[in-house]
């Protein structure tokens, strides 16, 4: 019988076909259904192990029946061997030798004659008589692909900032009215009438809303002498309202509406309640006539105690 029309034979690795070798020298007859063509020298298919003539010998020719099975064997074994190297290296050479890395040893390590010790600490090689952390001053160095110190965190810097404006708020708060005693009725309306003939301030705020403030700011928040002054401003506003008109009166710079870190905000603190204020607070709220509040840079948000 005739052979039927020859087929495109697909890429390799999906089909594979050999000799057969176990035959007459007569050859054998092609399995396939319509072929049946008598070749002398077969081909066998790997995947279905079947006996095919040159025109028949591929999967797709033959419409093998277990199509792709050799193909996919052969992918999985390949996997298995390159999991098997990548586990099992192979034996250190003079190619892969390196240094021990204490500074005054010269062996080298990972050869067939002495083994590497890694560090988990300082991320180092050493030999086997420098392996302990003691043997290679350890604590002193500094670990290989950590970032440089930058100096103290933020929250270092907050923290100190908060123990230094404690006690320098005491001491504000010792001179914030007359003497002497600062704390009696008396002197406190003599201040605040003082304060209220010299402080100025927004002239569309009504009389009975108006609020009467000391207004400074700390000499780290700007590049002068600690800049201060008088000013009165609603009882209405909230906190971060008057920061921004406190620190237009003082020419200090705001930058809290630009985004950036916390180093760089400014934050009011209340002498009186020696406390940080929350930019939402109302004014009114927290604050009455004769009361200091003192403008800081990179304190951090507010704390209550």
């Amino acid at each position: 019988m005739a052979s039927s029309s020859t087929s495109p034979a697909p890429l390799e690795s999906q089909t594979f076909t050999t000799m057969d070798k176990d035959l007459e020298a007569i050859g054998a007859h092609c399995q396939y259904t319509y072929c049946n063509q008598l070749d002398f020298l077969p081909f066998r298919c790997e995947s279905c192990k079947g006996t095919y003539c040159l025109n028949h010998r591929t999967e797709t020719a033959h419409k093998c029946p277990r199509a792709g099975e050799w193909a996919a064997a052969r992918r999985k074994a390949a996997a298995l061997s390159s999991t098997t190297n990548n586990a099992n290296p192979g034996k250190p050479t003079l190619m892969t030798a390196s240094q021990c890395s204490h500074p005054s040893c010269k062996t080298y390590i990972n050869t067939l004659n002495s083994v590497g010790v890694g560090c988990p600490t300082c991320n180092r090689q050493y030999c086997l008589k420098h392996r302990l952390k003691e043997d290679h001053s350890c604590s002193k160095l500094i670990p290989i692909g950590a970032r440089p110190s930058t100096g103290p965190t933020q929250a270092e810097k907050a923290k100190a900032a908060f123990g230094r404006l404690r006690v320098w708020g005491k001491e504000k708060q010792a001179a914030v009215l007359p003497k002497p005693k600062p704390s009696t009725a008396a002197s406190r309306i003599i201040a605040v009438n003082a304060l209220k003939r010299t402080a100025k301030g927004d002239a569309k705020v009504s009389m009975d809303k108006r609020i009467y403030l000391y207004v400074e700011a700390e000499a780290n928040t700007t590049s002068s002498k600690l800049p201060k002054g008088e000013y009165w401003y609603s009882k209405d506003w909230s906190v971060g309202r008057v920061l921004d008109a406190a620190a237009k009166s003082l020419q200090v710079e705001n930058v809290n509406n630009r985004g950036g870190g916390e180093e760089e905000r400014l934050r009011v603190f209340h002498v009186e309640h020696g406390r940080l204020l929350e930019f939402g607070e109302k004014t009114g709220d927290v604050c009455v006539n004769g009361n200091t509040v003192v403008l800081l840079r990179g304190v951090g948000p507010a704390e209550t105690d």
